[in-house]
């Protein structure tokens, strides 16, 4: 098994911490240490301040599972398995699920595990590419001719990274129905939900919705705490959750006893975290909105329908990769290639789920004032 570079994973670790104005971080507004000791009820409170540093149980403390299996409608809290963050659920679910020679279909762009990993693991992969000239929807339709009658699994990432876009309703049940004729699973990355544009998009978890659906979530994008290191799946797939149970002991066994009670808290004061956290994503979209307004001979903009993310597409006569490297040199703005998603033509990632999002806009258009 050879696995290949991490592209993405790669750039950050050149760029993350040394660009002082990031302007592709895809993740909600990052909540301190301190608002988050100011949340908990009495229960929590007092798990945190008797906490003892020892091991933890490997499927994830039993109230944070429950709590975490509050976020859905027909998953419980033995239908919740926790990991150390998304990528480990990514791996462990994949390395489980896929045989070398399974088939696998993928939507593409993805966030890159999500495809090389089943690749890796031996299987054949279909990658069906969602096209801009088509607003980034998937139709149902190429889906369906790429299903064959032993395709094992169906890889999703919606609310989509890195377009932010949605499925529509009729796709998604349509997706479902497909899958179930086949005995297919369904693996779906939901790291944006909660943070749809307009609420009333928001689509149920495929956990809920299937029962060989599998849902990813994690406490970084949308509850702005990746500091945490504490991710989830949901199914109601009952030996395939044994199975990537057991698989964990051979990765991280468990996670962090502080980081699981802070999840907790954090969880049970949800509607608090999701209200700052939506109040900046979007109060940002009407400044990016207008930003691009302003540039529209440089730019080109689709605005996203959900998560704190979106793409857009360089006009200028340059490489969207020569554009990055000068920005950040510059003025020390960093955006993303959209390359390191194997994206053809000059788009790039921004996000805007940071409350400095006005400092990093006003440094990016002195750059473009300047050139």
């Amino acid at each position: 098994m050879k696995i290949p570079r991490f592209k993405l994973e790669e750039f950050w670790k050149k760029h993350e911490f040394t660009a002082p104005y990031v302007l592709c971080n895809s993740a909600a507004e990052s909540w301190k240490l301190q608002e988050i000791l100011e949340l908990p009820d009495v229960e929590s409170k007092e798990l945190f301040e008797h906490l003892s540093l020892d091991y933890t149980e490997s499927p994830g403390h039993p109230l944070l599972r429950k709590e975490i299996a509050s976020l859905y409608s027909q998953i419980d809290a033995d239908q919740v398995l926790t990991f150390a963050g998304a990528e480990e659920g990514i791996y462990c679910v994949m390395r489980t699920l896929i045989d070398p020679r399974d088939h696998v279909i993928v939507i593409d762009p993805c966030y890159q595990s999500l495809k090389t990993l089943p690749e890796a693991f031996g299987a054949d992969v279909t990658e069906i590419s969602l096209d801009p000239e088509k607003g980034w929807k998937l139709s149902l339709d190429e889906v369906r001719r790429a299903f064959l009658p032993h395709t094992k699994l169906l890889v999703l990432n919606y609310p989509h990274n890195p377009t932010g876009s949605l499925l529509d309703k009729a796709v998604f049940y349509g997706l479902i129905e497909l899958a179930r004729e086949r005995g297919t699973y369904i693996f779906c990355d939901e790291v944006y939900r909660y943070l749809e544009i307009d609420e009333r998009d928001r689509l149920p978890s495929i956990a809920d919705s299937y029962e060989r659906g599998i849902a990813l979530n994690v406490m970084t994008k949308s509850f702005g705490l990746p500091g945490l290191r504490i991710g989830w799946i949901a199914t109601q797939a009952a030996d395939f959750l044994q199975a990537v149970g057991s698989y964990k002991l051979y990765t991280s066994i468990c996670n962090s006893a502080p980081s699981e009670i802070l999840a907790l808290i954090a969880l049970r004061a949800k509607d608090q975290i999701l209200k700052r956290n939506r109040e900046i994503m979007l109060g940002n979209l009407e400044l990016l909105d207008a930003f691009f307004k302003r540039h529209s001979n440089l730019f080109s903009w689709k605005r996203p329908q959900s998560g704190t993310i979106g793409l857009v597409k360089l006009l200028l006569p340059l490489s969207v990769e020569e554009f990055t490297e000068r920005l950040v040199q510059t003025v020390g703005v960093l955006i993303m290639p959209g390359s390191l998603f194997g994206l053809s033509g000059n788009f790039f990632r921004i996000g805007f789920g940071k409350k400095n999002m006005v400092h990093v806009v006003d440094r990016f258009e002195q750059f473009l004032d300047d050139r």
